[in-house]
């Protein structure tokens, strides 16, 4: 399989991001080099880690062991949120670049707004990003988990527009409110959670759809986001599920089949994750 299946997503600073990517969140690190080495094998050419996963040098382990060459592969990393401050940021975006054993970053997230932290004050971290897109450590600079008000802060307040922001999505809960406002601002939806911690798999919709394309149900749900033009990034330890979620580019679901899907959605009784507006976990 190669990688080239995936089709690329382009981002508003003229960079592309691969739709498809392979996600690291709870893997542990003394899985992590298998398991990303294995999704590179499969095909897989984006990796989306983090430095609260506690993952990352194995990730660039991983990948400077695969045999591909560094700008083969997409990786994406998002500051701590203990560290937002511009020196911590700066300090702990250094740490990112040494663990991943790499001069640049494809991609690098505020991981969380917390704006009841900070006193509110994401502008600043945001603008320390901008510095390391401006000396080109960091190729391109996004957001994560940022609701519309927080986006509407940065656009009044700073100059760049987040290449993309990565927010919770999946059939039980669109997020359509967010993802309208980065369509009509160029700023595409990274899904975290795609089927919901699995919640969503043995839904009778999505039961019946995968048997009328048959497909598996994570197949036709991981459909479902890249239709909606999503980038998306599922994550397995098991050889055979990265593998099958990398299976989502030869076939398509009708409209009939992508309705009834989005009509699952629970509003905001469907979300999994923390609340945006109110997360204000800082690790240890």
């Amino acid at each position: 399989m190669a990688g080239s299946a995936i089709p690329d997503v382009p981002l508003n600073d003229g960079n592309t991001i691969p739709q498809l990517g392979f996600g690291v969140y709870q893997v542990e690190p003394r899985d992590t080099v298998a398991a990303v080495r294995k999704a590179l094998e499969v095909g897989y050419r984006h990796v989306d880690t983090a430095q609260m996963y506690g993952n990352e040098a194995e990730v660039g382990e991983a990948v400077r062991t695969s045999g591909l060459d560094r700008s083969e592969v997409f990786i994406t990393s998002k500051l701590n949120n203990g560290y937002h401050r511009p020196e911590d940021a700066r300090r702990a975006f250094e740490s990112t670049l040494t663990a991943l054993g790499s001069d640049y970053v494809d991609l690098f997230l505020i991981h969380w707004p917390l704006p009841t932290r900070y006193d509110g004050d994401f502008v600043s971290t945001w603008r320390t990003l901008e510095e390391f897109q401006r000396d080109g450590r960091a190729r391109s600079v996004g957001v994560s988990n940022f609701q519309v008000a927080h986006l509407e802060r940065l656009a009044t307040e700073t100059e760049t527009v987040p290449a993309v922001n990565q927010i919770e999505v999946h059939p039980y809960f669109g997020n359509e409110e967010v993802r309208a406002y980065g369509h009509r601002h160029g700023i595409p939806t990274e899904a975290w959670s795609p089927i919901a911690q699995g919640r969503v798999l043995g839904d009778p919709t999505i039961v019946d759809i995968a048997e009328q394309v048959g497909r598996t149900q994570a197949q036709v749900v991981l459909r479902w986001h890249v239709q909606r033009g999503d980038i998306v990034f599922p994550k397995s330890n098991t050889p055979e599920r990265i593998e099958e979620n990398f299976r989502i580019f030869d076939f398509e679901l009708d409209d009939t089949a992508m309705e009834r899907i989005t009509n699952l959605d629970r509003g905001g009784a469907g979300r999994q994750g923390p609340n945006p507006d109110t997360f204000d976990y800082v690790p240890d």
